[in-house]
């Protein structure tokens, strides 16, 4: 029902910058809450951040405040996340996912997951 193709990640220094991008189709994607997942090795998957397509409202995880942005451009049915000042900390697997109507920060009541792209940060 919903598709979602990940693109973006890849091998930065402490302190650069990454921008993650999320290409969505389907027939019903326009209602739900969009969202940024990651997971490192030995972790359980965790919240980022999350938003809808149409709306201003945009939450964020305690621990990547004031660093990313959650985006979208509407035209091309595109998600974005840009993350700055990264930690070796933020390396992970990162997802982005299609949920529920209602906001929502817990990863079990997502349908619909990306296949995931590898964020690497050096110490």
């Amino acid at each position: 029902q919903v598709h979602l193709v990940e693109s973006g990640g890849g091998l930065v220094q402490t302190g650069g910058s990454l921008r993650l991008s999320c290409a969505a189709s389907g027939r019903s994607f326009s209602t739900r809450c969009m969202g940024w997942f990651r997971q490192a090795p030995g972790k359980e998957r965790e919240f980022v951040s999350v938003m809808k397509w149409v709306a201003d409202y945009t939450f964020y995880a305690d621990s990547v405040k004031g660093r990313f942005t959650i985006s979208r451009d509407n035209a091309q049915n595109m998600l974005y996340l840009q993350m700055n000042s990264l930690k070796p900390d933020d390396t992970a697997v990162y997802y982005c996912a299609a949920g529920p109507t209602y906001y929502s920060t817990n990863p079990a009541t997502y349908e619909y997951w990306g296949q995931g792209t590898q964020v690497t940060v050096s110490s």
